[in-house]
């Protein structure tokens, strides 16, 4: 160990002596400070005749007294136009002494940290790197919130999973490695109109449905989550626009429904987890909605539901009951959960997060943390389960 130290030590003796007797010149950049008249008039001259790019200013025209003047220099250059500038007594100084090198570490790490890194955006890119895509398609989990717009804890669990997933991974090895395996797809508020109502419109703070008008009725509204196209408009939905549930005159009449249709239908092949967020009841539930018929995967998604609920339980101590929608809840055709499961993405879960009647809709923000934190580990949960099983 000892021999080999020395060797090392030896080596790199060497090198830093042959570097500083056979350094060669390197492209620079120069500071100047023409204190006169006649120095700017002789520093424009100079620069004008010599192979040089002016960074500031950008034309010599614009070089006043009293001003920095900032300018890079190619090595073949660099003694004599040092020279000159002592020569005409003009202040100036090296800024940077190896232009070459700080170009080389500025380009050094495009492709060597992984995307997921959080180095990898501390560093600059070419645009081959910024442009390539994947070679290989990510598997994928759709999160969505905000589908009834007085569901404010909803899309409050979309922001906060959006900033953990950004800035706390680090201290969270299951979010890392569910982050290298899967992407996810967040859609914070997908009743934009909706919610934005319920926030201008403090009297409506209620409100549940779209703001999309249809026909001649005086009521305004569909509820997104009867106007999927599974078993559209059947028992437990409303043909009638003054109806909270209101299916909406056809599937997917919501341009935010058919949005998020097309955009599942196009990435089926490689979204595998379907997860929409609700309130209030504190449940974890699983297709069916629109019949009381068990899907094929019953079983499957009630063991995952049940872990979910088992992981909220861990969490945060509170109770969160698993079932199909239909049989825990109520019938409710036209959901986004049973579309999904229809369309092929089995693992299709709806949570109704915090509480269970105390505030209801008006959940305190102070609950807003405790909320995310178990909805997240139960998402984190379902998450590892798909891994597990694709």
């Amino acid at each position: 160990m000892k021999m080999k130290f020395y060797l090392l030590f030896f080596t790199l003796f060497i090198w830093v002596q042959a570097k500083h007797v056979f350094t060669l010149p390197r492209d620079e950049v120069l500071w100047a400070l023409p204190q006169t008249d006649e120095q700017v008039e002789a520093l424009q001259d100079l620069l004008n005749t010599t192979e040089v790019t002016l960074w500031q200013p950008v034309v010599v025209e614009y070089i006043k007294k009293d001003r920095e003047v900032h300018f890079y220099v190619r090595a073949s250059n660099i003694n004599s136009t040092k020279a000159q500038l002592k020569q005409l007594a003009i202040q100036h100084k090296v800024l940077i002494g190896d232009v070459q090198g700080f170009i080389e570490n500025q380009t050094v790490n495009d492709t060597v940290n992984p995307r997921r890194s959080s180095s990898y955006y501390e560093n600059y890119h070419s645009m081959k790197e910024i442009s390539k895509s994947q070679e290989k398609s990510k598997n994928a989990i759709w999160i969505d919130c905000g589908i009834h717009a007085r569901e404010w804890i909803s899309p409050a669990f979309c922001l906060w999973f959006i900033g953990h997933a950004i800035h706390v991974r680090e201290r969270d090895p299951t979010m890392t490695m569910l982050l290298e395996h899967f992407d996810f797809y967040v859609m914070p508020v997908m009743n934009v109109d909706g919610y934005e109502y319920t926030w201008s419109h403090p009297s409506n703070r209620l409100w549940r449905k779209s703001r999309s008008s249809h026909g001649n009725s005086k009521c305004i509204g569909t509820d997104m989550n009867r106007n999927f196209d599974a078993h559209w408009c059947g028992q437990g939905a409303s043909p009638h626009q003054c109806q909270e549930t209101y299916c909406g005159p056809y599937p997917e009449s919501e341009p935010e429904v058919k949005a998020v249709a097309r955009f599942l239908r196009d990435h089926k092949d490689t979204i595998k987890a379907y997860i929409t967020m609700h309130s209030y009841s504190q449940l974890v539930l699983f297709p069916y909605s629109y019949t009381r018929n068990k899907s094929k995967d019953h079983d499957e998604l009630e063991s995952v539901a049940k872990k979910a609920a088992k992981a909220i339980r861990r969490t945060t101590k509170e109770t969160y009951t698993p079932g199909p929608g239909a049989q825990t809840i109520y019938l409710a055709p036209g959901g986004s959960d049973d579309w999904a499961y229809d369309l092929g993405i089995k693992y299709s879960f709806t949570f109704e997060l915090r509480d269970t009647g105390t505030y209801g809709f008006l959940l305190p923000s102070r609950e807003i943390k405790p909320t995310c934190l178990e909805a997240l580990s139960a998402v984190k949960e379902i998450a590892k389960h798909v891994l597990q099983n694709l």
